[in-house]
């Protein structure tokens, strides 16, 4: 059996936004910014975690299991019809609900064509305080994923997944050329002039790290705004950025304006980065059996 491999370059755009207290709303307004991202070139965009609400998981609250949705529910189809109206596939981050009780963090992976690829459900579920989301998700049961879209293989992870080596290494094994962070990370603002800047400086740098030692190219895109859920609420910080196969960055956004942010994507330096530091090829892959082991 042979492998095709894309060597043909794409544009990437992440969706840079603030989210306000209605789902259509927020909706409308993804969906114009995905409009002109296509205007602008882009083949596959990405939109933050959970975009079509405040990020409710900021307190325990039943009345949210209501903003879930099927994954054929009123989002998917709007963003579906913005696909094949514009020739774009997309990344989307829903609320997904499975069955009655039963909810995920889900990645709907959407192609040009509108048709649906396939999804992920988000694997590693924090626990925090303003970050309540074992609560709300079940941890995802569908393994890592990548997709083979018209454009590219597109990897898909969901915002705490960033912080796990293993994570991206198992989604660049199954020949990702991006790995696609829709994010919801913000200060809690007591906390904002100690280590708001190192916060953000840690959440960069592993990232880029996934990039670097898998070879690939790496988006996350976060949500920008003050969303107060309760008590002081979370500032997100936006810093939407996309690096490639070396960390260098690409494109980066500001910490509190909406932002369509691009970069090209061309997997001939996938391969060259992978030819000169061959990591692929030096895994000692005899050695990793404690991997699976929680500690020790």
């Amino acid at each position: 059996m042979t492998t095709a491999f894309n060597s043909k370059p794409f544009r990437i755009g992440l969706m840079q936004m603030r989210m306000g207290k209605k789902v259509a709303d927020n909706v409308a307004h993804a969906c114009d910014m995905l409009e002109k991202a296509a205007a602008q070139g882009v083949e596959v965009a990405c939109l933050p975690e959970l975009f079509g609400s405040e990020y409710f998981c900021q307190k325990l609250d039943q009345s949210y299991f209501d903003l879930a949705e099927p994954l054929d529910g009123p989002t998917v189809t709007a963003l579906s019809k913005v696909a094949k109206n514009t020739g774009m596939a997309i990344v989307a981050s829903i609320y997904e609900k499975a069955a009655h009780g039963l909810h995920y963090n889900t990645v709907v992976m959407i192609e040009k064509d509108g048709a649906s690829l396939g999804h992920y459900r988000k694997m590693h579920i924090p626990h925090d305080p303003l970050f309540e989301e074992k609560y709300y998700f079940a941890p995802g049961d569908l393994g890592f994923k990548a997709f083979d879209t018209q454009a590219g293989k597109i990897g898909t992870l969901i915002c705490w997944d960033q912080w796990y080596p293993e994570a991206a290494r198992l989604t660049a094994m199954q020949g990702a050329d991006v790995l696609f962070y829709p994010t919801a990370i913000g200060w809690q603002p007591a906390e904002k002039a100690e280590f708001g800047d190192a916060q953000v400086s840690a959440w960069e740098t592993i990232q880029r790290s996934h990039a670097i030692a898998n070879g690939v190219y790496v988006a996350a895109v976060n949500r920008i705004g003050h969303e107060i859920i309760t008590g002081d609420g979370l500032e997100f910080f936006g810093h939407s950025f996309i690096c490639d196969p070396f960390g260098r960055v690409l494109a980066m956004g500001s910490h509190d304006k909406e932002e369509i942010l691009t970069a090209e994507i061309d997997p001939k330096l996938i391969e060259y980065t992978r030819r000169n530091w061959p990591f692929f090829r030096d895994r000692r892959v005899d050695a990793y059996g404690g991997i699976t082991k929680r500690f020790g």
